[in-house]
């Protein structure tokens, strides 16, 4: 049972907030990312980890086979995977196995491109699996400028494949933009259509994001009426505490309203480093790699900077604001990535410190992502390619298809 850190500042909290259980840190996180692989065939414009080509260096069957012996032990309830894509792993669906069989439940996100037929019963199959399908338009033309030319069509293949197997609970993970705000009501009849549930997170300025931020983040006026419908919808919709920031308008959003950063939620990326946030990969929030001695217990437990992340904090000039209690601050990348400082307001903040701070920062200097594996040449806008021939064998293991492996005849049925 996961427990609060020993030696921390407060073991035990009074009745009232959940988050205030947390803010210290837990022996073992609540959410855990794990990226499995950078490779992916997509180059979405937002990419939070600058996906794209394989890294040679990521970890092996055997590595993430120990990193999740390690989550046992911990007693991990569940643990995020991610990417990149993480099916054209061709070792995927062994490392899920492995993780089920060792009590850890499996939270997969993907665009849905390895999701067919097939593959939807083996899901179906299991009671310890649960699939995210990334769509951030609710129609074509709005998730295509975003993600690629087909890949709408491919992530409603997907959920349709899942929903003709009979799997019960997919998700509809989307990134909220300016453009699809308007979009909400539609996102929810289609999650309806297909008997999933609604996902939405926040649209951070990391990774590739960093680069179309300023352009695609929603308005002051959309936060608003995102709030309001978050409010009506809560109950029925997931946010990750994506939008804890807006709780400064009134009535806290479903969920902890904490940064859970090296407290509650860390990362783990695909050659085995820890971040303390699946969207601040950059080299300040860099905590240790799975392959040091004492692998990730080690890093989770002792690491400095997660010591230093559960210690209180003091708010800054933010704790003199009246909302300060209800946003605590805002998104600790969301700053960072901004060029705002960490003790300042959040870019979005919703009494408008955000903007008035995001006025004198200079874009150029604003610090950038620790890694990038993006396509190289002229990727984006490409349609999603399902008729790919096949491949020699590649003379380096980045230089492998994202969709090695892939049955070309049956991904293109349904």
């Amino acid at each position: 049972m996961t427990a609060a850190l020993p030696g921390s500042e407060r073991t035990t909290a009074p009745a009232g907030r959940l988050a205030d259980h947390f803010q210290h840190g837990l022996d073992a996180p609540i959410c855990l990312t794990w990226e499995l692989t950078y490779a992916c065939n997509l180059a979405c414009v937002h990419c939070l980890s600058n996906s794209g080509r394989r890294d040679p260096s990521e970890l092996t069957t055997d590595e993430c086979k120990a990193v999740i012996d390690e989550l046992e032990r911990m007693q991990v309830f569940y643990v995020n995977i991610g990417g990149g894509e993480p099916t054209v792993r061709s070792d995927f669906f062994e490392l899920v196995d492995y993780a089920t069989t060792h009590r850890v439940g499996v939270k997969f996100s993907t665009n849905g491109v390895k999701i067919t037929p097939t593959v939807a019963n083996r899901l179906a199959s299991s009671d310890y699996v649960d699939v995210q399908v990334s769509l951030d338009g609710a129609t074509a033309e709005v998730n295509d400028a975003v993600r690629g030319a087909g890949s709408y069509a491919t992530a409603l293949r997907a959920l349709e494949n899942l929903a003709t197997a009979d799997f019960r609970g997919a998700k509809i993970s989307v990134v909220a933009t300016r453009h699809n705000v308007p979009q909400l009501d539609t996102f929810k009849a289609l999650a309806d259509r297909y008997g999933a549930q609604l996902r939405l997170t926040r649209l951070r300025p990391s990774g590739r994001g960093a680069d179309v931020w300023h352009e695609l983040h929603p308005t002051a006026e959309q936060q608003r009426e995102l709030y309001h419908w978050l409010v009506d919808h809560g109950e029925d919709v997931l946010t990750g505490d994506s939008f804890f920031h807006l709780s400064a308008y009134g009535e806290p959003l479903p969920g902890l309203n904490l940064c859970g950063a090296g407290r509650v939620v860390c990362l783990i990326d695909p050659v085995g480093d820890v971040y303390a946030c699946p969207f601040a990969i950059h080299d300040t929030f860099l905590a240790g790699n799975v392959r040091d001695d004492g692998g990730f217990t080690r890093v989770w437990r002792e690491s400095p900077l997660f010591l230093d992340l559960r210690r209180p904090q003091t708010g800054g000039a933010c704790a003199r604001c009246s909302a300060y209690d209800a946003c605590q601050g805002g998104c600790m990348a969301a700053k960072f990535f901004t060029g705002l400082p960490l003790d300042g307001p959040d870019p979005e903040c919703v009494k408008g410190h955000g903007e008035a701070a995001l006025a004198s920062v200079d874009r150029g200097r604003a610090p950038r992502p620790a890694v990038d594996h993006s396509h190289i040449g002229p990727v984006r806008q490409a349609p999603v390619p399902l008729d790919m021939p096949t491949m020699r064998r590649p003379d380096r293991l980045c230089d492998e298809s994202p969709l090695a492996g892939l049955d070309l005849k049956e991904a293109s049925r349904g």
